[in-house]
């Protein structure tokens, strides 16, 4: 059944994508509306002189949330990308000659934590065994609730498993109960570097997210991480969804406590329904009038935001020897650097960074006989970017790569993009230049984040990784599911 009533999307980021795809296949009329020239979001692809680089996510993890989402149009990963399992998943280098492979294979990570700390692989099991529970959870549970209230998560099971599941123990000490070897502490606690907050400030919860790492693996779709976008663009289009690039809101007008029609820099555009997946604070405070918005400034500027980062996308005219697809450099203070994120923000003295080599895995990626390396430092969003920080910070991290892996790579550098805050703010909008949206931490966790849905608009709804149920592509692509679901009750 084809209903007359048009939905505007704003924004063509994950949860932008998930959520016009689920309304199209329920019958709406859905139009796409993307600022830039291409969809995806944060996850565009940059391409010049033979290489092509993925400018946002690289790590793809839980690919049961992808499998989901597609079987949603009775389609499998399979039917559009090559979906490869890394192994090792990726390697950390706590210094020269001090490099820990992270396997693929639960023996070999077994085998791994023993060598680093006799008797540790049966706390492993143990730690990966109440993972495996948080994860089946949090994320067969918590993430699917809109969270408008706390009364959603009033039901005795739930509540239960709140406690099961560790909401209120922090991961830095959850860790250390089953650990004492920093090298293994620093593992475990790396994947919470992104979610926002320091592992003391961050729930147990949250080890859900080693499950997804050491248990369900890191995967790499052939051809990049926008194999994933293109699959889904490609799904939105068969469900007759409408994607228009180059068509930035500039304004939603509103009448009575309803949405009229949005204004574009290409003209005015009608509408029934929108669901906001562009950043939730510009859309709040900025395309909305006063009177419309969810939350004042102060709100907005008393959020603990995500990590911003400072990137790198790096064509090299030879191969590197030693190094993976993954590469962490974990050979300075995690604690000081979490610090100068989280707690006093400022450009950091002795900066960890993550090194991407996906042309180790995927040849199209780069032209033969070279290299395409992605160089990220997580920052503290806010911060002053300006060109000569940038280049500092590139000189101290290729200074490292090359002290640590022993590779001499400047010379090599034959194409180079930095991008930073104030491309994060031009392109996307972000709120203070994050790249991660909302940090996790427990006073914004569930209903404690904005709202999904617009207190003073009926017609309206948020979506994305500034809402629930957070951060990262799977819960994005969740998020958008979550909001189409709440779009259709409230047309009913």
């Amino acid at each position: 059944m084809k209903n007359d009533r048009h939905i505007i999307v704003i924004g063509s980021g994950f949860a932008g994508l998930s959520a016009a795809s689920v309304l199209a296949k329920n019958g709406y009329h859905v139009t796409i509306l993307e600022k830039n020239d291409q969809a995806g979001g944060r996850a565009r692809v940059w391409e010049s002189e033979g290489f092509k680089f993925d400018m946002g996510p690289s790590w793809y993890w839980m690919p049961d949330v992808f499998e989901n989402y597609f079987a949603l149009f009775g389609k499998k990963v399979a039917d559009f990308y090559d979906l490869k399992r890394l192994d090792p998943g990726y390697q950390i280098y706590f210094g020269k000659d001090d490099v820990m492979e992270i396997p693929a294979s639960m023996q070999q990570l077994e085998q791994l934590f023993e060598q680093e700390e006799p008797g540790s692989s049966a706390n492993l099991r143990e730690f990966l065994k109440q993972a495996a529970y948080k994860y089946k959870v949090g994320m067969g549970e918590y993430v699917f609730r809109p969270s408008h209230s706390i009364t959603e998560f009033i039901d005795f099971r739930l509540i239960a498993a709140s406690f099961r599941i560790q909401m209120l123990t922090s991961m830095s000490k959850h860790v250390r109960k089953y650990f004492k070897n920093p090298k293994l502490i620093k593992l475990l606690e790396f994947p919470v570097l992104f979610l926002g907050a320091t592992p003391q400030n961050t729930p147990a919860m949250y080890s859900m997210m080693n499950y997804a790492d050491l248990a369900l693996g890191t995967w790499y779709p052939m051809g990049g991480m926008h194999e994933i976008v293109k699959a889904m663009v490609k799904t939105a289009s068969e469900q007759g969804v409408e994607i228009k690039l180059n068509h930035e809101v500039l304004k939603i007008e509103t009448e009575n406590g309803k949405v009229k029609y949005v204004i574009t820099n290409q003209g005015i555009i009608n509408a029934d329904f929108v669901i906001a997946g562009a950043d939730y604070e510009h859309v709040d405070q900025t395309l909305l009038d006063k009177a419309d918005q969810n939350y004042d400034q102060k709100y907005w500027d008393s959020r603990t935001m995500s990590p911003s980062s400072l990137l790198f996308y790096i064509g090299l005219n030879k191969k590197v020897d030693g190094i993976q697809h993954h590469n962490l450099f974990f050979d300075e203070d995690f604690e000081l650097h979490a610090e100068e994120i989280y707690t006093h923000p400022k450009w950091p003295q002795k900066p960890l960074f993550y090194v991407s080599c996906a042309s180790k895995t995927d040849a199209s990626v780069a032209p033969q006989g070279c290299e395409n390396l992605f160089f990220l430092m997580p920052v503290a969003p806010n911060l002053k970017d300006e060109e000569a920080t940038r280049e500092y910070y590139f000189d101290l991290m290729v200074n490292r790569f090359e002290k640590i892996t022993g590779q001499q790579i400047k010379d090599a550098i034959i194409l180079k993009r930095s991008y930073a805050h104030r491309d994060f703010i031009t392109d996307y909008h972000s709120f203070k230049g994050n790249a991660y949206g909302l940090a996790n931490t427990l006073s914004q966790t569930a209903f404690f984040k904005p709202a999904m849905k617009s207190k003073k608009i009926k017609n309206l709804l948020f979506t994305g990784q500034l809402t629930v149920p957070g951060p990262g592509v799977p819960p994005s692509l969740i998020s958008g599911q979550v909001a189409a679901q709440e779009a259709m009750k409230l047309m009913r």
